[in-house]
């Protein structure tokens, strides 16, 4: 969380960092106790990583592409159906059968976003903004991605002004409970 360098690199390394959590999640039979700590962990990044998206990348998408309120509010939607499945992952155990149903669609519809933008948005974004803008963006998503919730909460605004208002408080709120509660931490 926080890796430096501009915002396509940046949004880069948390992909690969999302990436290796579903391998370890993957990689461990059904019913693994781990397997819900890894579903944690990734679900603790992707809102991190969802929220400074929201709050800087897609005013910027908006703002600098030519069919750039179209790709924001498609990238939004994306984030919104794997919102709601974190949030239905959240309830379940790693033995229940859902939470193997629920953890392979997120792993699909997260995976196809991120070839997505990675195939599409960041190289647009890459060939209109100057340089020094991206390396601000990145800086203001690292700065986003501190104080961001680390739980899903699919009612919350996800566009300018309101959830850069709201984050931070749900931020710290979903941190003081994950420092109380040990989620995402093995045992």
């Amino acid at each position: 969380m926080g890796h430096g360098g501009n915002v396509i690199d940046e949004l880069v390394t948390d992909h690969r960092e999302v990436e290796e959590l579903f391998g370890k999640i993957e990689g461990l039979p059904s019913g693994d106790k781990d397997r819900k700590v890894y579903a944690d962990q990734v679900t603790m990044e992707l809102v991190r990583h969802s929220v400074a998206e929201e709050a800087y990348l897609y005013p910027a998408v908006r703002e600098h592409l030519a069919n750039g309120n179209t790709v924001a509010d498609r990238e939004i939607e994306d984030h919104s159906k794997a919102e709601q499945l974190m949030k239905d992952l959240e309830s379940c155990e790693p033995g229940d059968a859902e939470f193997d149903r629920i953890a392979g669609e997120l792993m699909a519809e997260v995976r196809s976003h991120i070839a997505d933008e990675e195939q599409n948005l960041f190289p647009q974004l890459r060939a209109v903004c100057p340089p020094e803008t991206l390396n601000e963006l990145g800086e203001k998503v690292r700065m986003a991605k501190k104080v961001a919730p680390t739980r899903p909460h699919p009612s919350t605004p996800s566009t300018p002004p309101a959830n850069k208002l709201l984050a931070p408080g749900v931020g710290m709120v979903d941190r003081l409970r994950d420092a109380l509660t040990g989620r995402g931490k093995k045992d």
